[in-house]
């Protein structure tokens, strides 16, 4: 919206406004305004919360340490959601498709999220939505971006098919998966999504995590979107995608640092399945649109270790009656082994950080 009144429409009357066309410009801004929200109205939602009882249950078999945690006021990604929505709609241009498929993206997590959470609060227990649930509506979800952005030409780049991966440190390795990126897309939101959410388990520790990825998913949409950089960087040149990207990661940077205000340890809100579900999906949605998903794996790389101690745990046990962990997801097992909360949350934060620069380390020139 602000883009459009002031370098679209007052520019012609005070031509300095063609600033507003910048999207490093647009981009600190949205970062600006998502804070301001999140820790303006911060408060008010944790009252909100706590006068309509809207509760963290903790579950039975969880660590001992967590049971004093019952009671925090939990759903606390509408804050985030609201908080991104308005920063996007107000500094994004709104005639690309690319920040539509976002908007969507995180709306349908977000929504999928807040009626698991409203389950837990109404029965009064940490289950929610049943498994089987909640991956179909989430694979329908993944399934229409995915059947969208492999139909549309968003992706489309000179010199690389819109269904090639691109490998990092392997710039010349680019396999053109046709058909296969449907299916493979959808696993990306929808593992994305379910790693999030396993990862937020503790004060502070996914909404610190999330912030490392998408600071590194912004730096690469601002070089996807501009022709020279990513031609010099070898990287694939997406404009619309990137513009989107960059103003839409800005907006998340934004955002979860005015929630990690009011999350870190003692966290006084909790994300819920409203903010891990969404901001999980918006993430695999974002390094699809910028043809970055393997690098995901990468910069992600708490996300993926968290999920992988869970599928090894469940399987361990089936199989041989044994758990390879103390305790699942993986922060868990390190509180039960005896560290502090504190203290693993901050060396998780430290690794997310060694694997972000290991991710932006990728982009070698020719």
């Amino acid at each position: 919206m602000v883009y459009y009144l002031f370098f679209e429409i007052l520019r012609e009357y005070f031509p300095p406004f063609n600033i507003f066309r910048y999207i490093s410009f647009r981009a600190i801004y949205a970062t600006i305004t998502a804070l301001t929200i999140s820790l303006v109205f911060g408060p008010f939602v944790i009252h909100k919360l706590k006068q309509f009882k809207i509760k963290q249950f903790i579950r039975d078999d969880g660590p001992e340490t967590h049971q004093d945690k019952a009671g925090t006021p939990t759903m606390g990604g509408l804050l985030i959601l609201t908080s991104v929505l308005i920063s996007v709609l107000l500094w994004s241009r709104l005639d690309q498709p690319p920040v539509l498929i976002l908007l969507l993206s995180i709306s349908w997590f977000g929504l999928l999220g807040f009626i698991d959470d409203y389950y837990k609060v109404t029965r009064q227990q940490s289950l929610g939505l049943s498994v089987k649930q909640k991956i179909l509506f989430q694979l329908l979800g993944a399934l229409a971006i995915s059947i969208y952005l492999y139909h549309t030409d968003s992706l489309s780049s000179q010199g690389t098919p819109k269904t090639a991966l691109v490998f990092p440190f392997f710039k010349n390795f680019r396999p053109d998966i046709g058909i296969l990126y449907i299916p493979f897309a959808s696993i990306v939101i929808v593992g994305a999504s379910n790693a999030v959410n396993l990862t937020d388990g503790l004060d502070g520790l996914a909404i610190g995590c999330v912030i490392f990825v998408v600071a590194t998913f912004g730096v690469l949409g601002y070089l996807t979107s501009h022709q020279r950089l990513a031609d010099y960087l070898d990287i694939v040149h997406l404009s619309k995608n990137g513009e989107a990207a960059t103003i839409f990661c800005a907006a998340l940077i934004g955002s979860g640092l005015g929630f990690l205000w009011y999350n870190c340890h003692p966290a006084q809100i909790f994300m819920g399945d409203t903010g891990s579900l969404a901001l999980g999906g918006v993430i695999g949605t974002i390094a699809l649109l910028i043809k970055q998903e393997i690098l995901l794996v990468i910069v992600g790389g708490i996300f993926v270790a968290e999920a992988l101690s869970v599928i090894l745990q469940v399987s361990s046990f089936r199989i041989r009656g044994k758990r390879i962990f103390k305790m699942a997801p993986l922060h868990h097992h390190f509180e039960q082994i005896g560290w502090k909360e504190t203290k693993v949350v901050n060396r998780f934060w430290i690794i997310a950080l060694i694997l972000m620069l290991i991710a932006l380390s990728t982009l070698k020139t020719r």
